[in-house]
């Protein structure tokens, strides 16, 4: 008697989980409704105060046996699944995103030998600010005798303090461009604003969009309307996935052209200036189809790891490594800890060249 009154028990939850799966697979279309129409009104999927609303109604309507935290909990859960699948869905839509194993940005330069995301590694390598034709002069020679394409031409330098060094201007761009048409390399250069666009278009092959201008949407908009590409570098505090909806506006305003460059995160280490984030790396190849490189100064903020860090930025998969080089750091006017030596680059690049083969 017990048993099969057992059995017709468990006969009973076995309906009532097949009737709650039903409610919830309703739940989750309703749901995909309302993310439609979030997506037109251009709001966001989380909305706390609706969370809440839910949840107190929840309690007013609950009977028992579970108590309210219990059920709290449990909807907390579905309310999570909901979210997940929502921005699951926003994700898949964006242009940034990986759609296939092989979908690769690949970034071919004018000479269309250079490329960046053709499953090379690229240098991108130069001094943090220009500050005379003979210092750019000399850092263009290094870089040459490896063969290296990219060179930073930072004429324009966001510094925390105000005192502090704020670069040439574009007296510095004109150094840098012609440093650059002598031995052949493309000047790469940071961006402050939209109303510099005009004036960097004569002089810079690559717009670099910096740490604090990465949700800088009125830029990055404004920069997907150039035909030259562009490199966007992470927030400090930024999450990976900020990180791809600030490249998202550039390629949703015209601009296929990005380079995503990660500098680290700031964490609680004091050692190093920031911490340099691998899973980061390995993360945004999966996740997008965007050329990513490595900037192994400003994640580690001094010289005497950069062979290290640089290894692991290729061995991690990276599209490529940037990399700070000056005649003389220590009288460098910006980020002097930072920047290798002529002779410490020399290392550097045959260090990287034998593992490449």
């Amino acid at each position: 008697m017990a048993e099969s009154q057992l059995q017709e028990l468990r006969g009973q939850v076995d309906r009532l989980n097949l009737q709650l799966l039903e409610l919830l697979n309703q739940r989750a279309k309703v749901v995909e409704e309302i993310s439609k129409v979030q997506a037109q009104m251009g709001t966001g999927f989380y909305d706390p105060q609706r969370e809440a609303d839910m949840l107190t109604q929840l309690e007013m309507a609950n009977n028992g046996p579970f108590s309210n935290e219990t059920i709290k909990a449990l909807f907390r859960e579905i309310f999570r699944a909901s979210l997940a699948m929502q921005e699951k869905d926003a994700r898949a839509k964006i242009l940034v995103q990986r759609k296939s194993p092989d979908q690769a940005t690949v970034i071919t330069m004018p000479d269309g030998v250079t490329k960046i995301g053709d499953g090379s590694f690229t240098y991108l390598t130069g001094s943090c600010a220009i500050e005379s034709y003979e210092q750019m002069d000399q850092v263009a020679q290094a870089l040459h005798k490896h063969g290296v394409k990219l060179m930073r031409g930072m004429a324009y330098k966001p510094r925390t303090s105000p005192y502090d060094y704020q670069g040439m201007g574009e007296e510095g761009l004109k150094i840098a461009r012609s440093v650059a048409d002598k031995y052949g390399m493309y000047v790469v250069s940071e961006i402050m604003d939209k109303s510099q666009i005009d004036m960097f278009a004569d002089y810079v092959d690559i717009f670099w969009v910096g740490a604090r201008n990465m949700q800088n949407s009125f830029l990055l908009k404004a920069l997907g309307k150039i035909k030259q590409p562009v490199i966007l570098k992470n927030g400090i505090a930024s999450t990976l996935e900020e990180f791809l909806y600030g490249a998202e506006y550039i390629v949703s305003s015209g601009n296929p052209n990005v380079i995503l460059i990660t500098r680290g995160i700031r964490t609680f280490e004091k050692w190093t200036r920031n911490t340099l984030d691998l899973g980061a790396i390995a993360v945004l190849k999966l996740e997008s189809h965007l050329p990513v490189i490595v900037d192994i100064s400003h994640s580690a903020g001094r010289r005497d790891i950069a062979i290290p860090m640089a290894k692991a930025a290729l061995a991690s998969g990276a599209d490529g490594l940037m990399v700070e080089v000056h005649p003389n750091p220590p009288v460098a006017m910006s980020d002097a800890k930072q920047q290798l030596d002529l002779k410490q680059f020399d290392t550097l690049m045959d260090t990287l060249k034998k593992m490449k083969i």
